[in-house]
């Protein structure tokens, strides 16, 4: 139920109870567990988000993206640690640039708080019965 980009983090969904006025609301949501080396964000904040341990993580498919994308996998797999290791020296030398994954969401640096930003369409995705609440927990 998650997949792991080397280097960046672990995009994962979680299912979470939430306790309403007369009921209990059980609700899927995404979560992202930053994985960034300590160098590259040492001054900045960011949210302890914890991956149960009982999550299915994958590593990212290459060889899918590869397919996708038309390119060997070697170039896929490059262009990705390469566009990782970019950004993780952005954050370093201070360049704030969001950093945008199709139709999941930003992950952006606002006041020096780094941040995963989840497109509504992402969240309401997972979850249609309490996308509400899911959306207020995201």
């Amino acid at each position: 139920q998650g997949v792991l980009v080397t280097g960046l983090g672990t995009f994962a969904m979680v299912q979470e109870r939430f306790h309403g006025k007369e009921e209990v609301h059980v609700v899927r949501r995404p979560i992202f567990q930053l994985d960034i080396d300590e160098f590259f964000v040492k001054d900045l904040a960011f949210p302890t988000v914890v991956i149960p341990g009982d999550a299915k993580i994958k590593l990212l498919n290459y060889s899918w993206l590869s397919r996708a994308t038309s390119f060997p996998r070697h170039v896929v797999e490059n262009c990705v640690q390469e566009t990782i290791l970019l950004y993780s020296f952005q954050l370093r030398n201070k360049q704030r640039l969001a950093f945008t994954f199709k139709d999941i969401g930003v992950l952006s640096c606002k006041d020096d708080v780094l941040c995963m930003r989840f497109y509504l369409e992402c969240v309401t995705g997972l979850e249609s019965k309490a996308s509400q609440i899911a959306l207020l927990h995201t």
